[in-house]
């Protein structure tokens, strides 16, 4: 089966290889042994599909359409595959296989190029979060899941590294690094959250309207999960004149239509921000950064 792996995969996997990481040239072989194990019939390959994962839309046997996702280590999809058994179908892509080869996920087919950004902004909105509250649940028990406090704290070391290589980010990242201490001092809640949820990773199904894809599951607080959502289409927001004002009404009309302590949500979007714009810096993506910083210093 002649395959070549989507660039935007190439990249963005470029960007956080470890040294001597092999994954991506052997992902030809492994996706051919997933097809060929499970008796699946290709249909294409989803371009320009994740940033984590290659996602390849199948057919089983019978001819019931699916998507066969194959994801490296890193990309931790053994979490994947354990939040989505425990949603079960709930608001997330239901799981076809309960257990299958490492990395290797099967999945209902969705309609993979229909997202909620393809809606109105407004409509958008009311659409990712009536599907994120579906997905806040009580986690299962025992050590299953990484917590906000322990991935936040492997990004607060890198950003005090950051912030270290340049002065100018010195007080956006002492601002992020201090709401964060104080977020974790007291979290109102303990939820098996999606971890990187934002309005493309919500598609249009046929059993339900909206279902939620990719995540990287975290158990904390659901303003942890909602800040991603804040900052969605950042660049209409960066070029608005009014894009600081309606960026605090988001942060207000969002707490408020899913119950989340307002200054809470404000305070894990702008560490989530000046997260995702240092690391921006730090792969050489400079435009990306400047748009989050901003987007940051408004908060």
């Amino acid at each position: 089966m002649a395959f070549e792996p989507p660039r935007r995969l190439v990249r963005a996997l470029g960007e956080s290889a470890p040294d001597g990481d092999d994954w991506l040239e052997k992902l030809p072989e492994a996706l051919h042994r997933a097809v060929a194990a499970r008796e699946l019939t290709v249909d294409r390959v989803q371009v320009p599909g994740g940033r984590s994962s290659l996602v390849v839309l199948v057919r089983r046997a019978d001819g019931t359409p699916a998507v066969l996702k194959l994801a490296p280590p890193r990309a931790r999809p053994h979490s994947e595959r354990a939040a989505l058994a425990h949603w079960a179908g709930r608001g997330a892509v239901a799981l076809l296989e309960d257990d299958g080869a490492e990395g290797v996920l099967l999945l209902e087919r969705l309609h993979p190029d229909v997202s909620v950004r393809s809606l109105p902004e407004a409509k958008a909105l009311l659409e990712a979060a009536g599907t994120l509250r579906r997905l806040w649940t009580p986690p299962p028990e025992g050590p299953v899941f990484e917590t906000v406090a322990e991935r936040t704290g492997r990004q607060a070391l890198a950003l005090r590294a950051g912030a270290d290589a340049d002065a100018e980010l010195v007080p956006l990242v002492d601002a992020a690094l201090g709401v964060r201490a104080e977020l974790l001092a007291a979290p109102p809640e303990h939820r098996l959250l999606h971890g990187t949820f934002r309005q493309s990773k919500v598609l249009a199904g046929e059993r339900t309207p909206w279902l939620a894809v990719g995540p990287d599951p975290v158990v904390g607080e659901c303003a942890f999960d909602l800040a991603r959502l804040v900052r969605d289409r950042v660049e209409d927001l960066i070029a608005s004149p009014s894009g600081a004002a309606t960026t605090r009404r988001r942060v207000k009309r969002l707490a408020e239509s899913l119950d989340v302590d307002q200054e809470r949500l404000r305070g894990w979007t702008l560490f989530r921000a000046v997260e995702s714009g240092v690391r921006a810096l730090r792969v050489g993506r400079p435009r990306d950064a400047e748009l989050l910083l901003e987007f940051a210093g408004w908060l």
